[in-house]
């Protein structure tokens, strides 16, 4: 699951967590991003502690065998964190899933948590690349999910030929053992929920820079928007 920040990613890995079958991962490229941007986050020190700082031992272990031998591995991915250099060939024997969000809703959520975003931080440049550098995949968009989330998640294991369970659309409040240690900073709204939030209201009023990084990656949104998965 390839996604930018804020949107929906740490749910839709509950979601597949709460399976009988899937084991998941969070962000496993993420110590290696930084290590290798020298970009400072929330955390940092620890993020760097937590995880491997090599990406080709990232790599080899997405491409393992899963966790517990269990016969789905959802892997959650931030498109920022994969940089020019990063291997990527990995990727290419999984089945890719994009997962979009307006990005005035993703710039002001990121922006509540640690400052004005720019439009690396946010990666919606990251995810048009990767959609082409893996040659396309299903594309979500967070605001279906939210508006309709059984029959969202219900296309979604059909898309990619996977059982339907019902114990998807919930889970149990609080941390999620598989939790990156980053999670006390970024997870607390989902960490109070117990399914999916309701559908969204108005687009947030942005301005600034937050307006004008919001005008770069809308084309990004857009182009992938049109080919977005919808309920049967």
């Amino acid at each position: 699951m390839w996604s930018g920040p804020r949107n929906l990613s740490t749910a839709m890995m509950y979601s597949f967590g709460a399976r009988s079958d899937c084991a998941v991962i969070d962000e496993p490229f993420y110590a290696a991003y930084l290590h290798k941007t020298g970009i400072k986050h929330p955390m940092n020190d620890q993020i760097l502690a937590s995880q491997p700082t090599d990406p080709a031992q990232v790599a080899n272990t997405c491409q393992s065998s899963s966790p517990d031998a269990m016969p789905i591995w959802y892997q959650k991915h931030m498109c920022q964190h994969m940089i020019d250099g990063f291997p990527l060939d990995w990727a290419k024997s999984a089945t890719n899933i994009f997962l979009i969000r307006h990005p005035a809703r993703v710039i002001a959520s990121y922006a509540a948590k640690r400052e004005a975003p720019t439009l690396n931080d946010i990666g919606f440049t990251q995810q048009s690349m990767l959609f082409d550098k893996l040659g396309g995949g299903i594309i979500l968009d967070s605001a279906d999910i939210r508006k309709h989330p059984e029959a969202m998640i219900k296309a979604l294991c059909h898309a990619i030929g996977i059982p339907y369970e019902h114990t998807m659309l919930n889970w149990p409040n609080g941390p999620h053992k598989d939790d990156g240690v980053w999670a006390s900073h970024w997870y607390g709204a989902v960490h109070n929920s117990t399914g999916f939030a309701a559908a969204e209201g108005p687009l947030p009023k942005l301005s600034g820079q937050n307006a004008e990084t919001c005008k770069q990656a809308l084309p990004h949104y857009e182009t992938l928007a049109k080919l977005a998965l919808k309920p049967a």
